[in-house]
């Protein structure tokens, strides 16, 4: 998909889902069936953004399992 400039998002690579403390990576964002709904984060205004995947792992999210290797989930 692409990268957002809506909600909390200026453009950053990484979106994390506060509810979910779960990371996406936007430049590899699934979309097809029951992906990665980024989307429906932002609506929510769970949306936090990182400029690194370490940042948010730093700070206790777990990646994506769609959209980024390494998932604990």
């Amino acid at each position: 998909m692409t990268r957002r400039h809506s909600g909390n998002m200026n453009g950053e690579r990484f979106l994390g889902n506060r509810s979910k403390k779960e990371v996406h990576d936007l430049d590899n964002e699934q979309t097809a069936g029951n992906g990665c709904q980024v989307d429906e984060v932002i609506r929510a205004g769970n949306d936090v953004p990182f400029n690194s995947l370490a940042s948010a792992k730093q700070q206790g999210y777990d990646p994506c399992d769609k959209c980024l290797p390494g998932s604990r989930r």
